[in-house]
């Protein structure tokens, strides 16, 4: 019972521990992709990806608990992914997460990325 409560009150369908366990599993696949493209980055708290480009701008991909999105802020503005089916997908445009993120990190000089 207290399932279905938590599910109907929070607006994507998704308690918090299946959120901790989706966004956990989608950072570290940010982390490993972003490592393989030989791009610098940091993870200076839980939740938190700093990727860093040569011009000294960066990327920062970050979990948010309370709307249960993943956020991205870049040189060209912030986004907001919220779950949909096995994705994240933009709330304004409903691009796919990894899609954005290799076209925003190519855009601010980071070359491909293969999600």
């Amino acid at each position: 019972m207290r399932e279905m409560v938590a599910r109907t009150m929070n607006p994507n369908g998704m308690t918090e521990a299946e959120f901790n366990q989706a966004s956990a599993a989608t950072l570290a696949r940010i982390e490993a992709a972003v490592e393989s493209a030989d791009l610098e980055f940091e993870t200076p708290a839980d939740g938190i990806i700093e990727i860093e480009f040569d011009d000294g701008s960066k990327i920062v991909v970050n979990r948010h608990g309370v709307a249960r999105e993943i956020w991205v802020a870049a040189r060209s503005g912030g986004f907001h992914f919220k779950p949909q089916g096995d994705d994240w997908v933009d709330t304004r445009d409903g691009t796919p997460l990894f899609a954005k993120l290799a076209a925003l990190i190519a855009a601010q000089g980071g070359g491909p990325v293969a999600f």
